[in-house]
């Protein structure tokens, strides 16, 4: 079955937040010339190749994201000063596991968990996830052009 939906995690899969989840930096963000970093001067960073990924992506795909924070409007918040959160159509940032996220998603979107495609760094929720038919793929140091090029390739 072809893919329709491609669903994102963010830390270390889209961003890294100084080597750390973005529920552990030190809120209020802002930006400086360009660079999102936090109260202590930490850099939030997308990866090199994340916005022309999902400016190619969306045009064919709806794109969801799916993140286990605590720290939900932290998130929301780096996402729109990374410019990212336009991309997205579906937004599942909350505490809870990966297989409740997807569940959700596929209950707004109507698609299939056969037609998802989920980028993660976190092989625990790739595993979780692929039970329930959708097809993971762990990410290590962020989502890359290639990556993306091998598990769409006609």
């Amino acid at each position: 079955m072809p893919i329709s939906c491609i669903v994102f995690d963010l830390d270390f899969t889209l961003w890294n937040a100084g080597g750390t989840w973005c529920d552990h930096t030190s809120p209020p963000y802002r930006k400086i010339n360009q660079h999102v970093v936090d109260s202590e001067n930490n850099e939030i960073v997308l990866y090199a190749d994340v916005l022309s990924i999902l400016a190619i992506l969306r045009e064919k795909y709806v794109l969801a994201v799916a993140s286990r924070t605590y720290q939900p409007a932290w998130a929301r918040e780096l996402m729109k000063l990374l410019e990212i959160e336009p991309y997205f159509s579906y937004f599942e940032i909350y505490p809870s596991t990966k297989t409740v996220h997807f569940h959700s998603l596929r209950d707004q979107t109507g698609i299939s968990f056969r037609n998802m495609l989920f980028f993660d760094d976190e092989m625990q929720n790739v595993h979780d996830v692929a039970q329930l038919g959708v097809t993971g793929i762990l990410v290590h140091d962020g989502i890359t052009k290639d990556i993306i090029r091998i598990q769409l390739k006609p």
